[in-house]
């Protein structure tokens, strides 16, 4: 769904968050043991690679750079053909031909645009698959990996064919008051799709089943650290999933919204990770619930999502005027003016991607402190842990320890690798004189925090 995910990116800010804060993080755990350290040589403590990694990393690196700024890139150039080769107007013109009702012209062109889109941007898809293969990240076979590119693709022509149909009523309603009632209904969109993701969304891409059956002592060891939040998650929402039938990595994470919330643990956490590790990671993705990162992320993308919208809405406007005669495009609400929109939405996405992972950065950084504090006291050396779990995530997906500034600052949606591992062995607030800053020094949590 990766073309509904850029859309409601522009709409609100806040989605990419969610789903960064619900899905993306964890630490991968590599196969090396837990090591005691002092606190003296925890200070010196830095992230670095073994040299035939290091150099697997750093090619790894320029790969994941050159695809992460060429996919956007692609999917403007991929529109601007759609529309300066007459394609949108080509199918609009086909789509007004077969009915005069306008829901069914709707019917007809919406799909098919997005599926020239969608087929034109397979390419680099392909080659993003590629190099997770060559790297080791992904063990998921070409059939099971198209598979799940084709169940995305029906997933994306659903959803982007309702909110366009939706988008296009609205603009012919309002023509100058659009992007108002769109920036109005994107909360509530948002909202839903984070509850729906879990229930409805992964369960087509990946196999769940209850922690319980397989692993009841994790899940009481869960518990203990859910209680001490005074969260409510209880074992029947926790569950396994099989990420080892695709992806070497692994994940722990907290998910959905009201009803749908829950915990997700990957068996490949499981397979190489002691239970402390799990924990801390766990506390991590806990820490974006308690500390409310979601709503907050909501109300923040909110605010921002409405000058992007604003901007879009001028933007829009004045391509017609200025290109609307090349492109046999008539107005915003001529069908092809959609793909104007896409265009638009496209553009300002990218544009867009520092601010989101700006606020996703300091969001995660606030998890990682969470994260070390919910544990003390059931785990060991909360620092110790965490540290170690960084080291590992880096050593397992390859992670460059040297990225340059300027791709951190627009297109990572967390701390370097490199920061966590310090932070993680520098922050002790439980020592004379320290203060945590979510919890007291006795572990009860400090509710006027938040």
């Amino acid at each position: 769904m990766a073309w509904l995910y850029r859309f409601l990116w522009v709409v609100a800010l806040a989605f990419p968050i969610v789903l960064s804060a619900a899905q993306v993080d964890g630490a991968a755990k590599a196969e090396h043991p837990s090591v005691s350290i002092d606190a003296h040589s925890r200070q010196k403590l830095v992230y670095t690679l073994p040299a035939d990694k290091l150099v697997r990393a750093r090619s790894l690196y320029h790969w994941r750079t050159a695809l992460g700024f060429a996919e956007p890139l692609w999917s403007i150039l991929v529109l601007l053909a759609i529309l300066n080769l007459g394609w949108a107007s080509r199918i609009r013109d086909w789509a007004v031909s077969l009915t005069q009702r306008r829901w069914l012209q709707g019917l007809c062109f919406i799909p098919l645009l997005l599926l020239l889109t969608t087929v034109l941007q397979l390419p680099l898809s392909i080659v993003g698959h590629h190099i997770s293969l060559a790297y080791g990240q992904s063990i998921q076979s070409w059939g099971s990996w198209f598979l799940d590119w084709t169940k995305a693709l029906l997933l994306d022509l659903l959803g982007g064919t309702v909110i366009l149909t939706v988008l296009f009523a609205i603009i012919r309603v309002s023509p100058k008051r659009w992007w108002i009632w769109i920036w109005l209904l994107s909360l509530p969109t948002e909202v839903f799709l984070v509850f729906i993701l879990p229930v409805v969304v992964d369960p087509l891409f990946n196999h769940f089943e209850p922690l319980a059956k397989s692993n009841p002592a994790l899940v009481q060891e869960l518990e203990r650290v859910v209680q001490k939040t005074g969260m409510d998650i209880p074992p029947t929402r926790m569950f396994l999933m099989r990420a080892s039938e695709k992806v070497t990595s692994s994940n722990a994470y907290v998910t959905g919204f009201g009803a749908s919330k829950r915990v997700v643990v990957w068996d490949t956490t499981i397979k190489s990770s002691p239970t402390d590790e799990i924990l801390v990671v766990f506390g991590h993705e806990l820490g974006h619930y308690v500390l409310d990162h979601i709503r907050r992320g909501l109300v923040v993308g909110s605010v921002i999502s409405f000058f992007f919208l604003w901007l879009g809405f001028h933007l829009a406007r004045f391509l017609v005027k200025r290109y609307g005669e090349r492109w046999r495009v008539t107005s915003l609400e001529d069908w092809a003016g959609l793909a104007v929109l896409l265009l638009v939405l496209s553009a300002l996405s990218f544009i867009a991607e520092p601010i989101g992972n700006a606020i996703s950065r300091a969001q995660e950084h606030q998890a990682d402190v969470f994260g070390e504090e919910v544990v003390h006291g059931i785990v060991a050396d909360p620092q110790k842990v965490a540290a170690y779990s960084f080291q590992r995530l880096g050593e397992q997906f390859l992670d460059y320890p040297f990225p340059n500034p300027f791709v951190v600052f627009w297109s990572y949606s967390h701390p370097t690798i490199a920061a966590r591992v310090a932070f993680a062995t520098s922050y002790d607030p439980w020592q004379p004189g320290g203060h945590p800053r979510y919890f007291d020094k006795t572990g009860q949590i400090l509710a006027h925090r938040f």
